[in-house]
């Protein structure tokens, strides 16, 4: 069989490296940010006059999972286990995106944003991992517990640049820890992992704001194609990672983390998920999902203003730029690529997507 490196399209046009200035990255397009004055009246309004809205009135729906039932699992089966932790299982193996399990995303265990219900599985009882494959250093998105508690049984740590230098800081053996520029590929077990553009930033305290560099990426485990958006705004890089590696069959994007007024350039957010990322006018002709396969199950994590973890994913059954189908789906959701899977759960067709219920 063709290793996976011969099946890569040639980019339409060179792509473009991360830029740098003065030690800090930068996005492709300028992002218009609300200055200082702009922070403080979101952390205000945020600690102060918070809706009561933004978080649940209910219980959120969870559906455990044991290791017993992910070993069980057949490939190309995909866990949601809370806001941008998802689990995916390939060739027989486990690759973990983004793991947080801590009770808040926040320097302190005392305040900061909590999570809405736990994860369906404690970090412990997860089986040996493959890669974890991380998208930039937010601590809703780098969790350093979770990271030290998983060292010892993930094989790599895929990061953008910069974060795995903070990997390697918290004790993480560098041999295990794989950086990209943007554009730049590697490959664990025949599995294709490229970090692609995203336009977010990056910082874990106030005085390193954007020395480490944030990404989407893109898997390719042989005709299967993944996207996973990590947090980004819409841009028209969406158009260049389609004719680069598209269509995907899976698509894992982040949507609805803030209100329009907080962060409407670095975060996607619409009154439908599903919609967040579907432009109008001109910008039509840049829709990343026109390089989506018919019918592809979309996992869409959604959140109320502010980051509460876990809330609840949308599965889009037909995510194509001529209109989707919502269902929502608990954590612990269990999903499979491909129709058919094996799972005796599996009710739904016709688009390949199965969940668990």
């Amino acid at each position: 069989m063709a290793t996976i490196s011969t099946r890569l399209k040639s980019p339409p046009a060179a792509p473009k490296p991360a830029e740098q200035d003065l030690g800090r990255f930068s996005n492709e397009a300028p992002v218009q940010h609300g200055g200082f004055g702009k922070t403080l009246r979101i952390f205000w309004n945020m600690l102060f006059n918070k809706p009561r809205s933004t978080r649940p009135v209910g219980q959120i729906p969870v559906q455990p999972l044991t290791r017993e039932q992910l070993l069980a699992a057949p490939d190309h089966s995909v866990f949601r286990l809370g806001h941008s932790t998802v689990l995916l299982k390939m060739r027989g193996k486990f690759w973990l995106t983004d793991p947080v399990f801590a009770e808040r995303a926040s320097p302190f265990s005392w305040a900061g944003p909590k999570r809405f219900h736990q994860p369906p599985i404690r970090l412990e009882e997860l089986p040996p991992l493959e890669a974890v494959i991380l998208s930039h250093n937010h601590y809703d998105h780098l969790d350093h517990k979770a990271v030290v508690q998983l060292a010892d049984k993930t094989r790599y740590f895929l990061a953008p640049l910069g974060v795995g230098d903070i990997l390697v800081k918290w004790g993480v053996d560098a041999s295990k820890v794989r950086q990209l520029d943007w554009w730049q590929g590697t490959e664990v077990d025949g599995i294709r992992f490229v970090a692609t553009p995203a336009q977010h930033f990056s910082g874990r305290g106030l005085f390193d704001a954007n020395q480490t560099l944030w990404c989407s990426w893109v898997m390719i485990d042989g005709t299967r194609r993944i996207f996973f958006s990590g947090d980004t705004g819409y841009f028209d890089g969406f158009k260049r990672i389609g004719e680069q590696y598209g269509p995907f069959d899976l698509t894992l994007m982040e949507t609805g983390a803030y209100n329009v007024d907080s962060a409407p350039c670095t975060h996607a957010a619409g009154a439908n998920p599903a919609s967040a990322y579907r432009p109008q006018g001109p910008l039509a002709a840049a829709d990343p999902q026109r390089h989506f396969r018919p019918g592809v199950p979309c996992l869409v994590r959604t959140f109320r203003p502010h980051h509460g973890a876990g809330v609840g994913a949308q599965c889009v059954d037909y995510h194509t730029a001529d209109g989707p189908g919502v269902q929502l789906e608990p954590a612990g959701a269990w999903i499979c690529m491909v129709a058919g899977s094996g799972n005796p759960g599996c009710t739904r067709a016709p688009c390949g997507l199965r969940a668990q219920r």
